[in-house]
C-alpha cells in the first residue's frame, strides 16, 4: 500500500514525485513507466546498419524515464502564450511561476550555464508584423539534448533511493477502492490513497480508456499535421541567434487556417518518432558545438479542430501518417522546388540538393499523403517566411512528413487538476491540457502541492 501511486515518468511525473519527496520525504511513492530506465533507452536506429524505425515493442525515443521529451532538445518555455492551457485552471501568475521553479530545478541538477532567450524587446516581432506574421512572445531555456539528458540522469539519482520505480510495467488499468486506487500492471497489483496520471502524449488511447472506465469526461480535442522544415542555418540565424526558438503564427489569406511554427532546432538533426506504431518526424538539437549540424530544422503546424459528429481527432492523424508510411516505409522527403512543381522528388534529386539530409527518409511526394487544405497552408506560409528569412522557399528546402502532434482528449477536472473521484489526479500532456514540457513539469509540481498539503 502505497501513499501515491504515479503512472508515467515522463517531465509531469518526474516533477510530481520530486516535490513530493521536498514536501514530505515520509511519503511512500511508486512510479510506474512502461518503458525502460534512462540508461536502457536505446533507439536501434544507427544510420549504417539500421537505417529506419524496426517498430521495437517499447519505443526509446517515445517511452521510459524522462517520456518523450528526454531525447527532445530540451527547450522549457516560459509563457502562457503557448505550450498549453494550465492557466486557465490554476491561473496565469501561478502558471508562470511554477515554470520558473522548475527552471531553477533544472539549473540545479545540471542546466546550469546554459542560455535563457527572451522575445522582449526584439526587433523581429515588428518585421514579423509588417510580414502578416504574429511572434509569440516567451523566455527560452534551452538546455540542449545532451544537458537535458543530464539533468534527467541527475534527477533520477536524486529520486531513486526515496521513489520506487517500476520501469517496463505497463500498466492495463486503473481501479476506484473505497479508500484509494488500484493499478494492474500485467498479474501484479499496486494499491495507494491517491493516483496521479502522467500518461504522455503517447498514451492517448490507454487514456481513453481509462476514463470511460471510470466515468470521467472528456472532450474532443484538436490535431496538429504538417511538415518538418530543413534548411540551412544561415538562412534563420538572425532569428535563432537572438531567440532560439521562435514561436511564429500566420493566418493564410485562402482558408484563415493558423499555420504555425513549432520546435526549431538550430544545428539540428530531424528524426524518426514511433506513436502507437506509426513513424512520424520530429527535431533534435545540441548545445555541445561538437554535435551540431549545418542545418537548422522546424515544423510547420496546422491545427485542425473537430465538431460533432466527428470525435477521433487523432485517428485522423494517424490515417494520414499511416499513408506516408504505406508510401515511403516511414518518413517521405521532398525538396520545396519539387513540391510547388507538381514533381515528385527522387533520391537523385535530394542527394544533388544544396541542402544535405540529416535523416535518412524516402524520396516522395508530400501531396499524395497531405490533405489540399493543409498542403496550400503550408506552402504560403513558407512563402511569408521567406520575406523575413530571405532563402526559406529556396528549392532545396527539404520537407519531410508527415509531422503529426496527437493531442489527449481533454479530461475533466478542477482547480486542482483532480478529477471527479477524489484524490485521482490526471496531469501533463496526456490531460489535454498541456503540450510542453515546462507546461507538463509545472503541473506536477501543482499536484503535488495539492497532495502534500
Amino acid at each position: 500500500m502505497y501513499d501515491v501511486l504515479i503512472v508515467g515518468a515522463g517531465p509531469g511525473g518526474i516533477f510530481t514525485a520530486y516535490e513530493l519527496m521536498e514536501k514530505n520525504p515520509k511519503l511512500k511513492i511508486a512510479v510506474f513507466e512502461m518503458g525502460h530506465e534512462l540508461k536502457n533507452r536505446k533507439c536501434p536506429i544507427d544510420g549504417d546498419k539500421v537505417k529506419s524505425c524496426v517498430h521495437c515493442k517499447s519505443c526509446s525515443i517515445m517511452s521510459g524515464f524522462g517520456g518523450a521529451g528526454a531525447f527532445s532538445d530540451g527547450k522549457y518555455n516560459i509563457t502562457n502564450d503557448f505550450g498549453g492551457t494550465l492557466y486557465e485552471y490554476i491561473g496565469k501568475k501561478a502558471a508562470l511561476e511554477l515554470m520558473e521553479y522548475v527552471d531553477k530545478i533544472n539549473l540545479k541538477y545540471g542546466g546550469e550555464g546554459t542560455k535563457l532567450y527572451s522575445t522582449t524587446g526584439t526587433s523581429i516581432k515588428k518585421t514579423c508584423m509588417q510580414n502578416g506574421l504574429h511572434l509569440l512572445d516567451a523566455s527560452v531555456r534551452h538546455l540542449g539534448t545532451d544537458i537535458n539528458y543530464i539533468v534527467l540522469e541527475h534527477l533520477y539519482d536524486h529520486l531513486k533511493d526515496s521513489v520506487e520505480f517500476h520501469f517496463d510495467c505497463m500498466v492495463d488499468r486503473v481501479e476506484k477502492l473505497d479508500d484509494g486506487y488500484r493499478i494492474y500492471c500485467g498479474e501484479a497489483i499496486y494499491e495507494g490513497s491517491k493516483c496521479v496520471i502522467s500518461a504522455g502524449r503517447s498514451g492517448s488511447k490507454w487514456m481513453e480508456k481509462v476514463c470511460k472506465e471510470l466515468e470521467i469526461t472528456t472532450k474532443s480535442n484538436r490535431v496538429d499535421i504538417g511538415v518538418r522544415v530543413e534548411l540551412p542555418a544561415e538562412i534563420f540565424s538572425h532569428l535563432t541567434d537572438e531567440l532560439y526558438e521562435s514561436k511564429i503564427v500566420y493566418r493564410t489569406s485562402k482558408y484563415e487556417d493558423l499555420v504555425r511554427t513549432f520546435c526549431m532546432n538550430p544545428k539540428g538533426a530531424v528524426v524518426n518518432e514511433n506513436t502507437n506504431g506509426i513513424v512520424t518526424v520530429n527535431g533534435h538539437s545540441y548545445e555541445d558545438p561538437a554535435k551540431q549540424t549545418n542545418n537548422t530544422n522546424f515544423a510547420l503546424l496546422v491545427a485542425k479542430h473537430f465538431s460533432e459528429p466527428f470525435k477521433d481527432s487523432n485517428g485522423y492523424g494517424e490515417s494520414i501518417a499511416k499513408l506516408s508510411n504505406m508510401l515511403g516505409g516511414g518518413v517521405i522527403v521532398q525538396r520545396f522546388g519539387d513540391l510547388v512543381r507538381g514533381h515528385r522528388s527522387t533520391e537523385k534529386r535530394i542527394r544533388e540538393s544544396f541542402t544535405v539530409p540529416t535523416l535518412n527518409a524516402a524520396a516522395g511526394d508530400l501531396s499524395l499523403v497531405l490533405p489540399k487544405r493543409i498542403l496550400d497552408g503550408i506552402i504560403e506560409m513558407i512563402y511569408a517566411l521567406d520575406k523575413v528569412a530571405p532563402g526559406t522557399a529556396n528549392d532545396d528546402t527539404l520537407l519531410y512528413g508527415v509531422e503529426v502532434k496527437f493531442y489527449n482528449m481533454e479530461v475533466e477536472v478542477d482547480e486542482n487538476l483532480m478529477t471527479r473521484h477524489e484524490g485521482l489526479y490526471v496531469i501533463g500532456d496526456g490531460s489535454g491540457i498541456t503540450h510542453s514540457l515546462s507546461h507538463a513539469s509545472a503541473s506536477g509540481v501543482h499536484v503535488a502541492r495539492q497532495i502534500a498539503m
